[in-house]
């Protein structure tokens, strides 16, 4: 699939990334489009979340370049959110669900006036607008997962990076909140770039899965994903698409092939 400049959001020009005088990335290039639902998969080791830290601004490439807007990321942009696996560590726990999504909106500077009403809206885009009074202690690992992605819409991000955000949580809640971001990045017109150990996960909610090899961390294969949106729980992974798509990628996301 082509397309112009103006589509491209993100890039990843030939960039490379050594700690400790180990090499993490080697030579890696990437554009991701407006609006574009990309999944990383990879071997453990393979720089998965070293991609989302160089686009959110927390590591700088050793060489190479990360650009956001047509500019390179130097430090952490109000345009870029994180969404953590660790949601029990990402929320503040003195603060109520609705606290913590004002947290966002406080640190924008929206006067108090005129939070109630984002607070609310974003409790309702996540399913959680009984739930404002309530602690994350008082939630489900579900739940909480809910209001950190709801704490991260609050700041409007064009882009925003989800780090295994559904590893810690059981099936059925996972395949939840797998239709519920899909359908928030559909609606709200946000890039999004999703960390995942899980091949059919990728293959579910991704437009392009980007295949990592590790040691170092390298691109492997790029794919586009042709299937039908909505996707559907049941009918998505019945595709003979998803199929051939899964057993072409099954290798690399195993470590095999090196």
């Amino acid at each position: 699939m082509t397309s112009s400049s103006a589509d491209i959001v993100v890039s990843f020009h030939q960039v490379q990334l050594s700690l400790g005088g180990r090499l993490i990335l080697q030579d890696f290039s990437l554009d991701i489009r407006r609006r574009e639902f990309v999944c990383v998969i990879g071997p453990s080791g393979c720089g998965k979340t070293t991609l989302l830290r160089l686009l959110a601004g927390l590591l700088k490439p050793t060489s190479g370049q990360v650009v956001h807007e047509g500019r390179p990321v130097t430090g952490p942009s109000p345009d870029v959110a994180i969404v953590f696996q660790d949601y029990a560590k990402a929320l503040l726990p003195w603060r109520t669900a609705a606290g913590n999504i004002s947290l966002a909106l406080e640190s924008a500077g929206m006067p108090k006036g005129e939070r109630s009403d984002r607070i609310a809206a974003l409790l309702q885009k996540v399913g959680l607008s009984q739930h404002g009074n309530r602690y994350p202690a008082q939630l489900s690992g579900g739940m909480q997962q809910r209001l950190q992605i709801a704490r991260c819409l609050a700041q409007e991000p064009a882009v925003l990076l989800m780090d295994e955000p559904f590893g810690a949580l059981d099936a059925m809640t996972r395949q939840s909140l797998q239709d519920e971001v899909a359908r928030i990045a559909a609606d709200s017109g946000t890039t999004v770039l999703f960390i995942t150990h899980d091949l059919d996960e990728a293959l579910y909610l991704g437009d392009r899965v980007v295949a990592l090899k590790a040691d170092p961390g390298r691109l492997a294969r790029l794919v586009d994903v042709p299937l039908a949106r909505p996707r559907d729980q049941l009918a998505t992974y019945e595709e003979p698409g998803f199929h051939g798509l899964r057993r072409s990628l099954f290798g690399l996301v195993q470590g095999n092939h090196s």
